[in-house]
């Protein structure tokens, strides 16, 4: 009943639940690790335009696909017009969707009049819409929030915008700016959303689990569910929905030993993408994700951090998470 295949613009999703995008954790590795479990489709993390205008060398590294199945779209943030098409541009020749973030709620972004900052400022945020859709040859769609405080609930007039720009679908984070990611997401607002543009919308926000991705559909009426700080530890969350909307049935949850072997592939994707160092480092906060609930999940977290060699990494992971028995040869 909810769970269908969606178009965006001329591309087709296999199924209508999405990976969304978020800064410091949809990297290459993890996104790897969440195809496995078949979402429609994946989002890198939000990519400064500026920095693609100006050339920058890392930020490129952002956009590698290598090993990653299709379609993927590609985010990018910036409130200048010129840049946000110039990237668009860039982008394009290899992304299947194009998407503009007019939602993050992070101070480092909004300072400089980035990400929910447009959401102030409908006649600038238009005039990027714009030009991003004029420069991009693959179909754009347009994250935002409800507003920026529930002084200023302007979701519905900037999806209206976004639509007469040739958006081609909108994801709504049902919480304002100054909300962050706090109290209950406002699913009356993503409903009229829906109800007040003819272009696919695609609900987003404390989608957790399979009631969470049900109620969001049943309420609000969208097209589509966008699943983000859920997915973090649990890839499953795709598959899991999945069985539940086409059953009403929940799958088992994953063991142990499941976990382990997602993290330990997870581990030497990163290893190989960005080298021994790094990848323990960034990997942390995901194994936090993994362990939590667990029996000794507190002692496990500090024991992991304060190694740092590859080998004594995957033997503390295995120990934890398998459990494996200590026999001692006398």
């Amino acid at each position: 009943m909810y769970l269908n295949k969606l178009k965006i613009g001329n591309v087709e999703l296999e199924n209508n639940l999405i990976l969304a995008p978020m800064a410091g954790v949809t990297d290459l590795p993890f996104r790897i690790v969440v195809e496995k479990f078949n979402p429609g489709l994946v989002c890198t993390e939000m990519i400064s335009s500026k920095a693609i205008f100006f050339g920058d060398e890392k930020t490129k590294k952002l956009l590698k696909t290598d090993g990653e199945k299709r379609p993927i779209s590609m985010q990018i943030f910036g409130s200048d017009p010129e840049t946000m098409g110039y990237a668009s541009k860039y982008i394009s020749s290899f992304a299947d969707i194009v998407d503009i973030n007019m939602g993050c709620p992070a101070p480092k972004v909004v300072k400089n009049g980035d990400g929910s900052k447009l959401l102030l400022d409908l006649e600038k945020a238009e005039k990027v819409i714009k030009s991003v859709v004029e420069n991009s040859n693959k179909p754009v769609t347009l994250k935002i929030r409800k507003g920026w405080d529930n002084s200023h609930i302007v979701a519905c007039e900037i999806a209206q915008i976004a639509e007469k720009c040739g958006i081609s679908a909108i994801i709504v984070h049902g919480r304002t700016r100054e909300e962050y990611y706090s109290g209950n997401v406002d699913l009356d607002i993503i409903k009229k959303v829906k109800q007040s543009v003819k272009i696919p919308v695609i609900g987003n926000g404390n989608i957790i689990d399979e009631e969470s991705a049900k109620y969001m559909f049943e309420y609000t009426g969208v097209d589509g569910i966008m699943i983000g700080r859920g997915a973090i530890g649990n890839p499953w969350i795709f598959e899991q929905i999945k069985h539940y909307l086409k059953t009403g049935k929940k799958l088992e949850k994953p063991s142990s030993k499941q976990k382990y072997e997602i993290l330990k592939e997870h581990i030497d994707i990163s290893i190989k993408e960005k080298g021994e160092k790094t990848a323990i480092n960034e990997i942390r906060k995901y194994i936090s994700a993994y362990s939590k609930d667990m029996p000794g999940a507190s002692k496990f977290r500090d024991e992991i951090n304060h190694i740092n060699s590859y080998n004594d990494f995957i033997t503390k992971i295995k120990e934890f998470f398998i459990n494996e028995p200590k026999f001692i040869l006398t």
